[in-house]
This record gives C-alpha cells, structure tokens and sequence, in this order.
C-alpha cells in the first residue's frame, strides 16, 4: 500500500474553517455592498498578467517577491496587487470607459514574502479607485476616507483614525531645504518611524548624507500635531514660498473640509505628517488607517493620490486616488485576538429534520418550498436517532429547526423550534415561512467585529 501523504498547504497560505469562512465573506460583502452604494462596479482582472506589465513599475523589494514564471515562451507573473494591473486596464479600456472610472475589487494577490503573523503570501485586497482622464478633481480624494469611515463603521470597528497627510507638501519642503535630491529616500525613512523609531530615523538620514541641523529640520516638521485646523495653522504659519509646498496645502484644507461636508467625524480622521506612504507612484494626497486600542495591528487600509501610474502603459494623462484593505491580514489579525462575532458553520437559516424515513420526502418539500421564498433551507437526510440529528443541528449553529414526524405530517404542519432561546412551536405548513421570518426580523445583526 502507498505511503499516506500529510495533509497540509504550502506556509503563508490562509484556509478557514467554515464558521471562519462565513465571517469572511461577510466581511466581503459589508465592503462589497459599501463600494457599490458609492457608485463603484465590481472588476476582476486575471491573476496572471504578462511580466512585461507587472514589473513596468515594479522594483526593488516588491520585484524579489513577486512570483513569475513562464510556459512555452511565454513570461508571466502572478499579480502582487490590484493597482497595477487596474493601470494596464484603465489604459487598455480607455476609449470604452466612461471617467472618471469608478472601480473596486475584492481579489487576490501573491507575494512570496517571509509568512509571519498578519503577513501571507497569498492574500485578498479590497480595493477601491477613482481614475481620471488628464485631471481628477481634488474633492475625490476626499471622497476615498469618507468611505473608509464607512466600511470600517459597518464591519462595527468605531474607535479608529484615517491618518493622512500630502506628498506635495511634504516634497515642497524637501525642497525649500535643499533636500529635494534625497526626497524620495527620505520619505521611505519617514514612513518607517513607527517601525523603527526616531532614533533608527536619525540614522538612516545620517547616512543618506544629511547633517543633523537638516535632519532636526525635517523631524520637527514631520513631529507637527493637533487638531486638523492646528495643523493647517501651523503649516500656514511657516511660511514657506514654495509653490509645490503651497498647492499641497492647499490640497490638504480643502480634502479635510470636504471630510467634514460628507460627515466624517473629526474624532475619525487627523493630519500626521510621518505618514508618507513609501511607494513611489503616490503624487499627493496619502491615507493610513489604524485602530485607537491596537496600535501593533499597523495600518488597515491606506492609499492616496497616483498622477502618472498608467503613464508606462499610455502616453493619455490617467490620474488616480484609491485605497486598499488588506482585508486577509486584517481578518487574521482580529481572529487572533478573539475579535470577530463568529456565528454558525452554515449559511442556512433553517434545518429541516425528518423523524423518520416516512417524512423525508414532505421534508425535501418543505426544503424547496422554503428556499423559494428566499430562507436558506438545509434538510437532514440522515438516518439515526433524533437525539443525534438535535446534536447535529447544535453543532452547525443553526438557528432555526423545523421537525416533522407522523403526526405532523397527519396534520400538515411543523415544530419550529429557535435554538438559541428554547423556544418551540407549532405551525401550519402553509404559515411556516412567514413564521420563520417573523423569528428572523426579532434577530439583531451583529456587527462583524465586537465592541472595539
């Protein structure tokens, strides 16, 4: 006889089990639902993309991760996010689209990075953007935090900030120090504060070259806190006459007062001038968002401002602002911790039990029946004791069964019994639905994430 073979999957790879897997594709939907009230319409780009348009942008870091391969003569790669491959879409599509383009995706990307806690190698990005044709009004870059708040409000996380901040502001002063050669080095160094430390900063401008008074100069500009408005006052107040500095604040005050307009509480969004977004691609405004009470998540979900992304793919302007959940590592992070409302290991509402092979074939009905009206029906087909079928039935969670036996077949109705209180009663066949529903409508809907 052959030797068994271990069950297991490959180290960085996320599988769940099915109470898991009906809280993540919650989580899916509450996004999924949230984009398209915003007028986003789904899109699903292919997996593989031709490796000439993958690594058109990509370099450093993110190339060594990225897996490719080829087959016959063909060179290909596994997509490492949504945005590249939306690029090559956007310029591709450009005379059948309608701008600004409004899309989002919920997909998988892959990246052969070292697996750790939060980190997979292969992982779902929830996806949202807003693309242009040569110009893109600021007001859009608003619009992505607004939604942001919202997704987050519904999956019941309450006590978070979207922390964000304006490349051009930030190269402006770069600039207006004579630092605008290091600017791009700098930012990746910037952005690594919280990681590192201000220390481990300090060392790594040092070695950039920069001398300490400059590098004093641009830690104290990026420490600059308060409120939203004394941010602004405080940035204002430099004087700076740069006009890249100028036009990012510029953008900076009218994003945070469009926040305002769409009902974003202040209490959910600030001005942090560390956050920089290390990509190159980013043109302005940039976002991070991170949770008030576990700040060792890291951020949620961050995106910005991109002007020339499509430019590798068309020489048509295509500015861009999006935002991008990286919804499997969010998901295993608040599994960790115990924070996900888990529910039932099945979809269905309802299981209907048979008492016996007599009433199998009214259950199969009433199943049918059911389901028409738009209740998810399981139906028992085992045939052992109802006390093992009363187990079963705990086991999956479900919160509703339907049990018939003679005498209720005699009479053409049903026991429907709610699981969670212990209550049961009798019901007429042709009431069961509506009975089911009522018992439904009573149901509060708990938030995918608990109290935090």
């Amino acid at each position: 006889m052959a030797q068994k073979v271990t069950p297991r999957i490959l180290s960085g790879f996320m599988e769940l089990l099915p109470e898991e897997q009906l809280v993540f594709d919650r989580m899916k939907q509450i996004i999924a639902n949230t984009y398209e009230s915003f007028g986003f319409v789904a899109l699903d780009t292919p997996v593989l993309e031709l490796s000439e348009i993958l690594l058109a942008k990509a370099g450093g870091e993110t190339e060594k991760q990225i897996y490719r391969f080829t087959k016959g003569d063909t060179d290909m790669c596994m997509r490492f996010d949504l945005t590249v491959p939306l690029s090559r879409y956007v310029a591709q599509h450009q005379n059948e689209l309608a701008f600004p383009f409004r899309r989002y995706q919920i997909s998988k990307s892959y990246r052969g990075e070292r697996p750790q806690r939060g980190r997979f190698r292969e992982f779902y990005q929830a996806d949202i953007d807003i693309v242009g044709s040569e110009k893109l009004s600021i007001l859009y870059d608003a619009e992505i935090p607004s939604i942001i708040y919202r997704v987050l409000t519904k999956l019941g996380l309450k006590r978070f900030h979207i922390r964000m901040n304006n490349r051009k502001l930030l190269q402006g002063f770069y600039e207006h120090i004579g630092l605008s050669e290091q600017s791009a080095e700098i930012l990746r160094i910037i952005d690594k504060t919280d990681k590192i430390g201000e220390d481990n900063v300090r060392l790594c401008l040092s070695d950039l070259g920069i001398n300490a008074d400059l590098i004093t100069r641009v830690l104290s500009f990026a420490q600059i806190k308060g409120s939203v408005a004394e941010v602004l006052s405080q940035l204002g107040a430099l004087d700076i006459d740069n006009a890249t500095y100028q036009l990012g604040l510029s953008e900076l005050r009218m994003v945070t007062n469009a926040l305002n307009s769409m009902g974003v509480p202040e209490t959910n969004f600030l001005i942090d001038l560390r956050i920089t977004r290390g990509l190159d691609y980013y043109t302005g405004t940039v976002y991070e968002t991170f949770a008030d009470d576990f700040p060792s998540w890291g951020s949620i979900c961050s995106g910005g401002r991109y002007d020339n992304l499509a430019g590798f793919y068309t020489d048509r302007k295509l500015p861009g602002v999006g935002m991008s959940i990286g919804l499997t590592r969010f998901f295993d992070v608040l599994k960790a911790q115990g924070l996900l409302n888990m529910g039932p290991k099945t979809p269905a509402s309802v299981l209907v039990i048979p008492m016996s092979e007599k009433e199998s074939s009214l259950a199969l009905q009433i199943g049918q029946i059911l389901r028409q009206d738009g209740i998810k029906t399981d139906v028992l087909g085992s045939d052992t004791k109802f006390k093992n079928k009363m187990v079963y039935a705990n086991k999956l969670g479900v919160p509703y069964v339907v049990i018939l036996g003679e005498s209720e077949m005699q009479n053409q109705t049903a026991v429907l019994k709610d699981m969670a209180r212990g209550e049961q009663q009798t019901v007429a066949l042709d009431k069961l639905a509506p009975a089911i529903r009522l018992l439904q409508n009573l149901e509060p809907l708990l938030p995918v994430i608990k109290d935090c």
